[in-house]
């Protein structure tokens, strides 16, 4: 099945600058309906008044971290594919947003390359 690059996509981050880099490589690769959200709890807010076809979160926010909205997320019953980025790349952090329901982990820095992978790699080939 082709990847929809007209989906709703989600970025969460408290750091905008990230926001806008984010943004800007999903544009490269051809996604233009991006919406984002500074913390957890408004990424909630986002989420029950639209559909998402991908969340792509920060780890480190407050006061909701990423593992906490990617909990609250699939708590609902929901199997958005979700993708946690985070500067720390530490085993336990790994093993445990993969035992919470992440589809897949980006560690920054990274490019449009890393990120067409990791996106490839949860949403098929685009």
């Amino acid at each position: 099945m082709a990847v929809d690059k007209n989906m709703n996509i989600l970025v969460v981050d408290d750091y905008q600058t990230m926001i806008r880099i984010i943004k800007n490589l999903l544009k490269q690769l051809g996604f233009n309906n991006i919406d984002e959200a500074t913390d957890g709890g408004s990424a909630l807010t986002k989420i029950g008044e639209k559909p998402y076809g991908l969340i792509i979160s920060d780890w480190n926010m407050e006061p909701m971290t990423g593992l906490d909205l990617l909990k609250s997320v699939r708590g609902s019953g929901s199997k958005v594919p979700f993708i946690m980025v985070t500067a720390e790349s530490k085993t336990e952090n790994v093993i445990a947003a993969k035992e919470a329901g992440v589809n897949n982990y980006i560690v920054k820095p990274f490019n449009a390359d890393t990120l067409k992978t990791k996106l490839t790699s949860v949403l098929g080939e685009f």
